[in-house]
Parts: structure tokens; sequence; C-alpha cells
């Protein structure tokens, strides 16, 4: 015969052999002197469901599972979700703890978020090793971006199917090693910058820009640069805007920089203008983390044929021998807040081609970096 629990307070007492049954065999609850213990209403929902547990008494009330169920999801705390991510880690034999005061695990959060300690396979609450700090998401809750950090999050959504993502703290390094040449004179265009006689290792080597060529090519060396690739290199001093290389009559209009061009700062400024010209304040963001990628030897190319910012390439040594990008990047706000099918959007997509999603958190002045990737625990 399984044995009854009452509802005292915020916690189902048992009585009777549940130490020994529930919390030292399994994991469940915690302990309250002698042999009795004290669970969530969640985890005495989930016996009830297992049938390892008779019946909770409510208010003088007996309920079993389904009414047990229904009055504890009526108390909110987003009981349902939880359950069902709760049901399917046990499923998978782990242990978990709510992080509730007083319960056990619950000071093991580590700064995180988070619903559940999930410990590792094997391993038992309170002092066991943790495989996941767990938060759980509704399919239509928002996630802050900057709070993410540590935390694997197990989003349900409307069907109750559930998908779980790792998310860490990113340090990315990179090992190209290329200094670009200090001499470089380009045009301004409306939304790039055209050098016309760029050395061969600019792109060979750094992979700036992208060559104007073709088989009936009557002009060698012009190389297309992004605003961001001319912005970062106009201010490393490597690239100054050149009037006498602009088309007759546009050089207020197309190169916009006039003589404060002839210097590099001049050039750098000019450049920003433009940028926040055609793309507004993402502008600047966009050119802070670009900037903090290069710092760190890494090469950031176009991520727009994956829907994101930057792809990335850790070491590259020439082009010709190009290894494959590792990185998709994303520039966000700190501030920003995930839709949950935003983030599995950028995450699936990551994925599907071989790449790892990487979101940037800057106002352009600091940068974070967070790594988000889907796993099956």
């Amino acid at each position: 015969m399984q044995p009854d629990g009452e509802l005292r307070g915020d916690g189902v007492h048992v009585g009777g052999d549940a130490r020994q049954r529930f919390y030292d065999s399994r994991g469940y609850g915690r302990p309250l002197g002698g042999n009795a213990i004290s669970l969530t209403p969640l985890e005495a929902a989930h016996l009830l469901f297992r049938g390892d547990l008779g019946a909770v008494t409510v208010d003088g009330e007996t309920l079993g599972f389904e009414a047990f169920f229904v009055h504890a999801a009526a108390a909110g705390d987003r009981f349902a979700v939880r359950f069902l991510v709760y049901s399917d880690l046990r499923d998978r034999g782990f242990y978990l703890s709510p992080t509730r005061e007083g319960w056990p695990g619950h000071n093991r959060q580590g700064g995180a978020d988070a619903d559940f300690i999930v410990y590792e396979r094997g391993a038992s609450p309170p002092d066991g090793a943790i495989a996941h700090r767990l938060r759980v998401v509704g399919e239509r809750e928002s996630i802050p971006a900057a709070g993410i950090d540590g935390t694997t999050l197990a989003i349900v959504d409307e069907e109750s199917d559930l998908t779980y993502f790792e998310t860490q703290t990113a340090d990315p390094t990179g090992g190209t090693d290329y200094d670009p040449p200090a001499d470089l004179a380009g045009v301004l265009l409306e939304d790039r910058v055209v050098v016309w006689d760029a050395p061969a290792g600019l792109y060979d080597r750094g992979f700036y820009g992208r060559p104007l060529s073709g088989r009936a090519a009557t002009i060698d060396g012009a190389l297309q640069l992004s605003l961001l690739e001319a912005a970062y290199l106009a201010e490393r001093g490597s690239l100054r805007l050149d009037e006498t290389l602009a088309l007759a009559g546009t050089t207020d209009d197309a190169n916009g920089a006039g003589d404060e061009a002839d210097d590099a700062e001049g050039t750098a400024d000019a450049i920003r203008r433009r940028g926040r010209t055609v793309e507004g304040d993402r502008f600047a963001r966009r050119l802070r983390t670009y900037t903090d990628l290069r710092e760190r030897a890494i090469v950031p190319k176009t991520g727009f044929k994956f829907g994101a910012d930057f792809r990335t390439y850790l070491d590259v040594e020439t082009v010709e021998d190009l290894p494959h990008s590792e990185h998709l990047v994303r520039v966000i706000e700190p501030d920003h807040a995930f839709v949950p099918r935003e983030l599995s959007l950028d995450v699936r997509l990551a994925g599907g081609v071989r790449k790892r999603m990487v979101f940037a958190l800057t106002d352009a002045s600091s940068i974070d970096y967070r790594s988000v990737a889907r796993i099956t625990p």
C-alpha cells in the first residue's frame, strides 16, 4: 500500500518510511526529522502520477493525481510546464531538486535564475555533482539575454514538446596573424569603400573585403570593403579616403568626407557617419563587435546568408585554404529579451550549418558573449 500525504503550508507532509522510500533512495523532498519528509507540490504530483503516492489531503479533502494537479496548477507558478520538464528529466534518469528555500540544492544555483538543480546521473541531492542549472520557459515567455549565462533552458512549446538549450559565457579567441598595411587609400561610396590598388595580402591573408573580379576584368587589385571593415581599418590608421580617386562631381555626395578625410581620424569619422546614415544606431554596436573579434585574432565576415550579423573564422592563413567558419554571431543590446521562437530559430539554423550560435551583448562601449546550443540531456 502506498503512503498518503497532506498539504501543510507550501509543502506536502509524508510520514511513515517516507525518508527511506523517497528521499534517501530517490532524491525526493527534504527531511523533516525522523522518517518524515516534505515534498513540493510538484514532487508530490509526480509521485502521484507514478502511483508511488496514494493521495494528498488538501483542506480535509482527499485528492488523487488529477484533482491535485488541477489544484496545484491553479496556484500558478507555471506549475504545468514545470511538471512536464520535471517528469521528462526524471524519466531520463536524473535526480532533481527544486530551487526552493530549505530544499536540498536551493543554495547551489551559482547565480543562475534556475527552477531546478539537475544532478549528474548517479549523483543525488544535496551534494552530488550538478549537470544542469535548469530554467523552465514557456513558449510565450520572454528570456532576458543578460541572464542566460550558465543556465540550461527547457522551453515548453504550445503542444507540450520540450527543447533544451545549453547557455554559457563565451570567450572566443582565434589565431589569424595578419597586420594590414598602413597606406591604403579608398573611395567612400554609398554603403561601402573601394580600394583600387589593394595589396594582395589584404584579401588573401587578412580576408578583408571582396575583390572586383571577373573573366573580362581589366582592373587588377580593386577590393570592395564593407563599411565595418573600412571603419576598422581607418581606426587603426591603415586607411584614408582619397578625394582624388573619387569620380568627378561626386566628392561631397559620394565620398562625403571633405578635407577631414586627409587623416585617419577624419576618415574613420566619415565612415562611421556613413554607417549611421545607412544603418542607424546598430552600426556602432556592430562595429564594436567587429573590432573586438578582430582584436581577438578572429576574422568576422558577413552572416547575411545565415540571418546573422557575422560568421567567424578563427584561424585564417590564406583564403585559398579557408577553414570552415565556426560561429554565427548576432549583435544584440544588453537589455534584449529573447522570444523563445527567436532563440530556437537562431540556434537551429546555426546547428544546421555546423556552427555554434553566439550572441554579442553590446551597447557599443562594452561587450559580452553568450553561446547557446541545443542539447539532449
